[in-house]
């Protein structure tokens, strides 16, 4: 486990949404043509983001309730810039509402 301060952590948990968002990307692409190194590639980058996010000394709860909102805003980002998706509003009021529970579930725990 890594102790850090809160823009270190923010740094652990964006990483591991990275991590977790190509290694889909990279199975998508390998199920429409890349072939099974492709998938067994997206296999290995998709499992480390559980060992990234881990590295934090949070209890499991807390751990990924703060993730799923960062997790939340790389996937729409990620599927918007980097895919050219068209996100729609009700996207965006939805991870708007992950965001805020995300947050409940992270400032809301004793400490």
């Amino acid at each position: 486990m890594l102790s850090m301060g809160k823009s270190g952590a923010y740094l652990i948990l964006a990483a591991a949404a990275v991590l977790e968002v190509a290694g889909d990307a990279i199975i998508r692409k390998g199920l429409r043509g890349g072939g099974l190194v492709v998938v067994g590639l997206g296999f290995g980058v998709l499992g480390s983001y559980g060992v990234v996010v881990n590295l934090l000394g949070f209890d499991f709860s807390r751990l990924l309730g703060a993730y799923v909102g960062v997790f939340g805003v790389v996937s729409v980002l990620i599927g918007r810039l980097v895919f050219r998706e068209s996100v729609p509003f009700s996207t965006w009021a939805g991870l708007s509402l992950v965001l805020l529970g995300s947050l409940v579930i992270h400032l809301g725990h004793s400490r």
